[in-house]
């Protein structure tokens, strides 16, 4: 098949940085392309210089034969090439019809707006995608994160496009929601739009993708590799420089359990979980393996006192009052939740007060901020779990995802925690940052904090948890150590259709 695009020798120069050192790239018309790298390694500015957004220092860019130089996002569109961002932008005050043709709206005398036969359109679009059910009328800010995955879709597709970009598009998706999107993807393709696929998980460019691009350090690691065929162990030594066997951590070898830290018993929430029971000791990793929906999450914040429930919690051997996440605090607990930008940082704020922030009371004194003490525990802590860059007043938002994560971590860690609550720890972070994070949790535990993690990613909790609790429709199915489990047993209890009676430990 011929190449329906072509980048070549792609360079890109910011101050202080060469972002993209003579990056290749060509995607053939009805394939989807994978894009893989680290953060850092240069796939934003390329697919930014794709979209317009940024100019290339040097390079070609050739489309259907033709050399092209997209100079705004504006011309990127009307040559056929529309990206989705991981945050979409769309206009939550806008109906879905207005959000699809904003910036080329239809129009009589091109002044009046023609509602009617945008809204035709826009439902035209909508069903070529499966999507009927999805009311152009309907404002955007209503719908949840598929629908407004598929409004974005439905937005490049009226443009004619002949290559989407897709950037992270199952990041905020249920397990059902993901298999709808590759359903539309190659449906898409079907048709012979081409389309990039940038994504972290790499199960997911196994199933859908058809060709692999890998980038490392801004330079082109490896070109159109099979998506299939390639092994995984390959792809992350391209993206890494490290072999699989080097991602997780070895398992500290214990004669017996440490103390245990928390004690669940039959905690319940009518309608998201029921009659949940399990422990974590010092020094223990407990994994929370199921489906997004099953109720793992729930869980995690009913401990937390972040969620109403029901049954009793003992915290280092003592009853806790249930619901408080201040109590929780004070007791030595400490949550990094899944949704870190939204719900853990203050993105404008410095490295340094994002770590502190949750103990700002111990640098007070007489109504007065110890920036010095502050500023010097902040390092400490950048030291410790190695965030990069180490500069503690750097603005938080420009960290990679990674870097991000450990901060969070970090900021429990000043005041000391007996047990941490990790709700997807990895998600939206590459390959190498996983495994940095990875070692970092490994290292708490082996510390003698408890850890209760919380992961969508199967091969994440098997890897990186001590013992794993299996949670399907809200209750506990199976409790085993992790080297007792394989991913296929696994996936076989989370996603079994029927309801089955629990199972022993170890079963």
């Amino acid at each position: 098949m011929s190449d329906l695009l072509v980048m070549r020798g792609i360079v890109k120069q910011f101050p202080g940085v060469r972002a993209l050192d003579g990056v290749d790239l060509s995607v053939r018309a009805g394939e989807v392309h994978c894009l893989l790298g680290q953060n850092g390694a240069g796939k934003s500015t390329l697919i930014k210089i794709l979209a317009g957004v940024h100019p290339p220092d040097e390079g070609t860019i050739t489309l259907g034969g033709k050399e092209v130089r997209p100079t705004s996002p504006t011309a990127a569109i009307r040559l056929g090439i529309a990206t989705i961002y991981q945050e979409l932008d769309l206009v939550d005050g806008l109906t879905v019809a207005e959000n699809i043709y904003l910036g080329h709206e239809k129009t009589a005398l091109g002044f009046f707006s023609r509602r009617g036969e945008t809204n035709r359109a826009a439902r035209e679009l909508l069903s070529r995608l499966g999507h009927p059910e999805i009311k152009p009328t309907v404002e955007v800010g209503r719908l949840s994160p598929a629908a407004k995955q598929v409004v974005s879709m439905a937005r490049a597709l009226s443009y004619d496009a002949r290559i989407i970009v897709m950037d992270e598009p199952s990041a905020a998706l249920a397990h059902d929601e993901v298999a709808n999107l590759f359903r539309i993807i190659r449906e898409l393709t079907a048709q012979g739009v081409a389309v990039v696929y940038i994504s972290h998980r790499l199960e997911e460019i196994r199933e859908i993708g058809d060709r692999v691009t890998v980038l490392k350090d801004g330079r082109t690691a490896a070109v159109g590799l099979s998506a299939r065929d390639t092994p995984t162990s390959k792809i992350v030594s391209l993206m890494t420089g490290r072999n699989m066997e080097y991602v997780f951590p070895p398992r500290t070898p214990r004669a017996e359990r440490g103390p245990e830290v928390l004690r669940v018993e039959d905690l319940t929430a009518p309608g998201l979980f029921s009659g949940v029971s399990f422990t974590v000791h010092a020094g223990e990793i407990v994994g929370l393996a199921g489906l997004v929906g099953s109720g793992r999450s729930e869980i995690m914040e009913a401990v937390y006192g972040a969620r109403k429930a029901s049954g009793r919690i003992l915290f280092q051997g003592r009853p806790v009052r249930l619901g408080g996440t201040e109590r929780a605090v004070r007791l030595g607990m400490g949550l990094a939740p899944e949704e870190r930008k939204a719900q853990a940082l203050l993105l404008d704020e410095s490295v340094a007060r994002n770590i502190t922030l949750a103990g700002l009371s111990r640098y007070s004194r007489f109504g007065w901020l110890d920036r010095r003490k502050e500023m010097a525990d902040a390092r400490a802590q950048i030291e410790a779990l190695d965030i990069r860059p180490p500069d503690p007043r750097r603005p938080i938002k420009t960290l990679s995802g990674g870097n991000q994560q450990k901060a969070v971590l970090a900021r429990w860690l000043v005041n000391g925690r007996k047990l941490l609550l990790l709700d997807e720890p990895t998600r939206g972070v590459d390959v190498g940052a996983r495994a940095e994070l990875y070692a970092v949790i490994r290292k708490l535990a082996d510390q003698g904090i408890g850890v209760l993690l919380v992961s969508s990613e199967v091969p994440e909790v098997l890897g990186l948890a001590d013992r794993v609790l299996v949670v399907r429709e809200g209750e506990i199915v199976h409790e085993a150590d992790a080297a007792d489990l394989d991913e296929h047993r696994v996936l076989d209890l989370v996603m079994a259709s029927t309801p089955a009676s629990k199972e022993d430990p170890g079963e």
